[in-house]
Formats: structure tokens, sequence, C-alpha cells
């Protein structure tokens, strides 16, 4: 990512600069928009070229790589290898020309020239300038295929193992761990204690066995079950809880399949709805079928169900009188005027 970067007065006086060409001049300040806040970026040609050329046809990838010979010649850029292998450039003077505020933490390999500084790629100090720094005669740039080399020894040190018909040393024997020991009961007869390890917890056998013994079938398994009364095949006559439930699903498919065509599917989504919440109060299946019937016959929007399974529920002939309230008495009709009205109105009154 491009960022904005200062040019000062002096670098139109420089004489590290008016030692290469004015195109490789031109290179090494635009390059410096695209260098990281401590002024890294791959040493690659056809890279630079992109970023800083990309508009000029007179300036082929080769000018390019001879302009970053020039700037690397003058001292204007130093060129060097990572400990990645991967090729990279850096301005020397950077501190000194850009002020960056808060400079974020760089992710490329450090210059193995200059002074320490934190290696993007190892997150903190460079593992090939510590190895290098350890090594005397070593090249300062390592080549891309040579290995890592860890700056820490591994508190693990390699040891060959015991064949198992070689007697173990006198000084392996001691330490040797408690499950090795646990595992040739006949050679001690009562198990020894097991000396205090001085490495690392993970880094040693448990000091002692595990107090659950391991189980073993006093007969070889067979196949099947292992069921001795599996229980008796003839019906009960109990069923399992919610066994008959008729759930929304099922009543509005029978309403669907009812149909001459199927309804849309906005019609459908609502009418589950509907029966989902008259099922959910606990009315019964048949009545909500018996309305979803009715709701088939009269159409209509799928808010009038609840209003049909409630005739489905109530349903009475004619009259106020609930049926079975007054058995000797007729229904009462407001619109007739009956010739006894104390014997037609005797409970009402």
């Amino acid at each position: 990512m491009a960022r904005i970067r200062s040019v000062k007065p002096e670098t139109w006086v420089s004489e590290t600069l008016a030692e290469v060409s004015i195109p490789a001049m031109v290179t090494f300040l635009g390059m410096t928009n695209h260098a990281d806040d401590h002024g890294r970026h791959r040493d690659n040609a056809a890279i630079v070229y992109g970023l800083v050329w990309p508009m000029r046809e007179e300036i082929s990838r080769a000018d390019v790589e001879d302009h970053l010979q020039q700037l690397a010649t003058a001292g204007a850029v130093c060129r060097y290898t990572g400990c990645d292998g991967r090729r990279y450039f850096h301005y020397p003077t950077w501190r000194n020309h850009q002020k960056i505020d808060k400079p974020s933490l760089s992710r490329l390999p450090a210059c193995p020239h200059c002074e320490p500084e934190r290696c993007g790629v190892c997150k903190g100090s460079c593992i090939q300038r510590a190895a290098l720094a350890d090594t005397p005669g070593t090249a300062a740039e390592a080549t891309p295929s040579a290995p890592r080399v860890f700056a820490e020894v591994s508190a693990n040190s390699p040891a060959a193992l015991q064949q198992p018909n070689e007697p173990l040393p006198a000084a392996t024997a001691q330490t040797a761990p408690a499950a090795t020991r646990a595992a040739a009961p006949a050679i001690e007869a009562e198990p020894q204690p097991v000396p205090t390890s001085q490495k690392a917890a993970g880094q040693t056998a448990f000091a002692e066995a595990s107090p659950k013994a391991r189980r073993s079938l006093p007969e070889p398994s067979a196949p099947g079950s292992r069921i001795l009364d599996p229980g008796s095949s003839f019906p009960t006559g109990r069923q399992a809880p919610d066994a008959d439930t008729v759930s929304a699903g099922q009543l509005v498919g029978e309403y669907v399949a009812a149909c001459a065509e199927r309804p849309p599917g906005s019609v459908i989504g609502h009418l589950g709805k509907v029966v989902k919440t008259l099922l959910d109060e606990g009315i019964a299946a048949d009545h909500v079928r018996t309305g979803l019937r009715r709701f088939a016959e009269i159409q209509g929007h799928p808010s009038r169900l609840p209003s049909l399974v409630n005739d489905a529920m109530n349903a009475r002939g004619a009259g106020l009188a609930r049926p079975g309230f007054r058995p000797n008495v007729p229904a009462h009709q407001a619109w007739t005027n009956p010739v006894d009205a104390a014997t037609a109105y005797a409970e009402e009154l």
C-alpha cells in the first residue's frame, strides 16, 4: 500500500544521488512511497517497474534493474538477502529523512549489514543474524537454500533407544520411568519409589500407575446382544407419549391435498401459523380439521380460521339457551309473543 512520504530540499543537492542517472533517481524517490515504515521493500525489478514506471513505455524491467544497481553502488539503497531466502532492499538513511508518527511493525526481514533491528519474519531478533554472530567467518548473507539455524538448543537431548536384550546402564536404571518397571512385575516383587524428575511437565512418563486396573472379559465375547432378558415381545397396550399428536404440518397438508390447485406459499405459511397457534391453545385436532374443511369451502383470509374452528367447537341449535340448560322449555325466540308469558319465561324472568 502506497504511503505519503516527504522529500527534503537537500535531496536535489545530494552528492549520493548525483552519482546516479535521473531515471534511477526517480526510481529512488518513487519507491519511498511504497517502502514500509522502516524503509524496507522487495528487491524485484518487475515489482519496482510496476509500481514506479507503469505509464512509461521507454523504461523496461532491465532498466529498473540497472537503476537498483546504480543506487546500491552509490550507497543510496542497501540490497540484501533476508532470512527467508528472498532479496530485499532498504534505505540506510531512512530515519534521517522520514518522520513516521506511528510506525507499524515491519513484515519483512531485517538487513544483516546494519545494526540489529526487529525482523518481521522472526518476530524479533533475526535468527540468521544470531547464527552468523555465533559462527565466526560465516558470510553475512545466507543462500536461499540454506536451512535456518536456531539460536537456542533444545532441552531434550537425543538419546539412543535401548534394545530389549541389552542391560540398562547403572545411571539409566536409577532414572528409568516407573511405567517400564511396572511392565515387568516378575523382576521386582515390590514396587520401588520413583525418584522425582527435575524436567518440566510433559517430558517424562507418569510417576505412578493408574489406580483403575485394566478390565478383561472372563469369557470370550460372543456376537449379539449381551442382554440376558430382552423382555417380552407381546404388546402391552400402552403407547408412547404424544403418539396420537397431530402436528400443524399434517393438518395443513390435509388441507392442501383437498384443494384442486396448490394454494400460494404465503397462504399456506399464514395458515400453518394459525393452526399451530390453535393447537398450542389445547384445541383438539378434530375441531381444527373441521374448521379447515369449512375454510376450504368458503375460502377467504387465513385469519378467518379461528372463527370457523369456534363454530365447529360450539355448534348448537337455534336460540340463546345452551343445550341441556332447560330441556323442558323450548329455546327463546325474541320475535315471538307467547300466550302464557309466565310459563314461557318461567326460568328466565
